[in-house]
């Protein structure tokens, strides 16, 4: 320790202003002085927190393109085969109202950052499965919908904290059965349809890694049994992701194969292939 002490210690007691107000507003001053400046790496403390805060650094810079994958798979194919709309509805309006909750209560932006960026996308994606499904001005009224639930979540003059904190409970729910629509959708299509791998796998990343970084930041149950509950289910997702990998293909070929056996057999008239018999008539002009 005390060789690794003498290489570490003459570059992060040097660093610029920037880099250390930086590292400061992430782990703090105590842990900042206990891991950078005097390189102690027993305080395990401060190595869960530092662990932590980069687990929600990355979980939202990842959550920045999450779902492009997704969105671009819908404007290439133009078609909304295997996506359920029902789910992006429900995932949308429960992260708006965890957005909102994560907010006026204060917590860390590194425990919810993703939430915004995932929420913006899933707006996109449901407005294209929406214009996919030729249901264009639903689209619009889905659009206005969130705006105006968003203004009445994020001002404390028309929502009490009290209430937003039982809508948060809500969410928990509806954060959870947003997965069920989606997963009946692969099991009924028989396939992922557009379904983005990224994002599944992705998901199922996030949402283990957001339970440990509440478990050390956030001390609110509400936040952690969601994020519990969507683990299991984005773990189901992903196991259907895996199972039916190859499956459209196969489903398409056995409909094709269906389809030639359930060909109707036309029978061909024998006098269509026979050999006339005796005189064919004349066209000759008679007496």
């Amino acid at each position: 320790m005390d060789s690794l002490r003498a290489v570490v210690q003459p570059i992060t007691q040097n660093l610029p202003a920037p880099i250390k107000d930086l590292g400061v507003s992430i782990v703090g001053e105590t842990c900042y002085k206990t891991l950078l400046l005097d390189v102690d790496l027993t305080n395990t403390e401060c190595i869960k927190l530092a662990i932590s805060k980069g687990l929600g650094i990355g979980i939202i810079a990842a959550s920045s393109i999450v779902k492009v994958p997704q969105i671009l798979k819908l404007l290439s194919s133009k078609s909304a085969s295997g996506i359920s709309f029902l789910s992006y509805l429900l995932e949308t309006s429960a992260y708006l109202i965890s957005l909102a909750y994560n907010y006026r209560q204060g917590f860390p932006f590194s425990t919810y950052g993703e939430t915004s960026l995932i929420l913006v996308q899933n707006v996109v994606i449901a407005v294209l499965v929406l214009n996919y499904s030729g249901k264009t001005s639903a689209a619009a009224l889905f659009v206005a919908g969130l705006a105006s639930g968003a203004v009445t979540l994020f001002s404390k003059d028309i929502l009490d904290m009290q209430t937003l904190g039982y809508l948060q409970a809500g969410a928990g729910v509806l954060g959870v059965a947003s997965k069920l629509p989606q997963i009946l959708a692969v099991w009924q299509e028989g396939g992922t349809g557009q379904l983005s791998a990224f994002a599944v796998f992705n998901y199922l990343a996030g949402s283990l890694s957001r339970i440990f970084t509440t478990l050390q930041e956030v001390d609110d149950k509400l936040i952690l049994y969601g994020f519990v509950a969507g683990f299991i289910l984005n773990a189901i997702l992903a196991l259907q992701m895996v199972y039916y990998w190859n499956a459209p293909a196969a489903k398409k070929t056995k409909n094709i194969g269906a389809q030639k056996e359930k060909l109707p057999v036309v029978p061909v008239s024998a006098s269509s292939t026979a050999t006339p018999k005796g005189k064919s008539p004349t066209t000759r002009r008679r007496g």
